[in-house]
């Protein structure tokens, strides 16, 4: 299923119903990759995150606010994690978290796109997330919305300049998310 609508203005609703849909943590995922070596990827996670969509009336009344705990990071070895929260590295200290506030989406049929304002420490850039929309399902009396969404960002415009030529500067980001419908329990 896709957003259904003939225009990409402002003004547009969205097919869900109007309120604060709550994230479903156990159906979601927060993922990415980076090069190693210029030669291979490293694939990892984050496990502890929370977001939170806001559907008005239109898109320009609709909003996605997210934040990831940077210490939750998992790459799946627990000795290269521990270094990469160490101050050397990413710095879980000084960087606790990592959060995303959306500024705009548009879009319509299959292709959406959500805009927003990334921040990583001190450091706030502008990112863009293509959106897919996959639909409503029902579980038990509690209807999902789910979505993914992808994009990129550039590590030393965020002040991450450790281990170049080790680590690739682009790291891509995978959002695999669940909403519950407003006044529901989770399921």
């Amino acid at each position: 299923m896709t957003f259904e609508t003939n225009t990409a203005d402002a003004t547009t609703a969205l097919p869900l119903p109007v309120g604060r849909w709550a994230l479903d943590p156990l159906h979601s995922a927060v993922n990415f990759t980076i090069r190693h070596l210029g030669i291979s990827k490293v694939r990892g996670r984050f496990t502890q995150f929370d977001a939170e969509l806001v559907v008005g009336g239109a898109l320009d009344t609709t909003a996605v606010n997210a934040t990831i705990a940077l210490a939750s990071i998992d790459t799946g070895n627990p000795d290269r994690d521990a270094h990469v929260r160490a101050s050397d590295l990413l710095d879980v200290e000084k960087r606790p978290t990592m959060a995303f506030r959306s500024t705009g989406i548009t879009g319509s049929g299959e292709d959406w796109t959500m805009a927003g304002d990334l921040t990583i420490g001190d450091v706030t850039r502008p990112v863009t997330l293509a959106v897919e929309f996959g639909g409503l399902g029902e579980f038990g009396d509690t209807r999902h919305a789910g979505f993914e969404a992808t994009g990129e960002i550039r590590r030393s415009e965020y002040g991450l300049t450790f281990a170049p030529g080790m680590l690739g500067e682009a790291v891509k980001i995978q959002l695999d998310m669940q909403f519950l419908e407003p006044g529901k329990a989770e399921a």
